[in-house]
């Protein structure tokens, strides 16, 4: 059986492709891989690389996205800075630009934050804390 290496994408739906993939480049600094343009038969999507080969999936739907907390009232899904002090420099940034994210917490084994894109769906963001 072959060793898996991680998650390769997660999906996120949106009605505005556009506002959300600036979102995630513009403000958190992650990279457009790739765009497409909507086909008879399938949506537009862009995907973004958001470091160490790992993407989100961008499909822009009629339908208003899931925005929920998971059962533990998390994100239930978040990305990696590298450092604390790059945390900080994040959430400044993201409140600058006038959007919200919450206060830096501290776990066992990092910190984190959670924010809000575009469409309201949270985000934890977090850095491991060294071992």
């Amino acid at each position: 059986m072959p060793d898996l290496l991680g998650i390769n994408h997660l999906t996120l739906p949106t009605g505005d492709l556009d506002r959300l993939v600036k979102y995630y480049t513009e403000l958190l600094g992650a990279k457009l891989a790739f765009e497409r343009a909507a086909t008879h038969s399938d949506p537009r999507i862009a995907v973004i690389d958001v470091g160490g080969d790992d993407h989100l999936m961008i499909v822009e739907t009629a339908d208003a996205p899931t925005i929920g907390l998971d059962p533990l009232g998390r994100a239930g899904w978040g990305l990696r800075v590298g450092t604390h002090a790059q945390l900080r420099e994040l959430r400044e940034q993201i409140l600058g630009a006038g959007w919200p994210v919450g206060q830096i917490e501290t776990l066992p084994t990092q910190w984190t934050m959670t924010a809000h894109d575009p469409d309201g769906r949270p985000v934890d963001v977090r850095a491991h804390r060294p071992r």
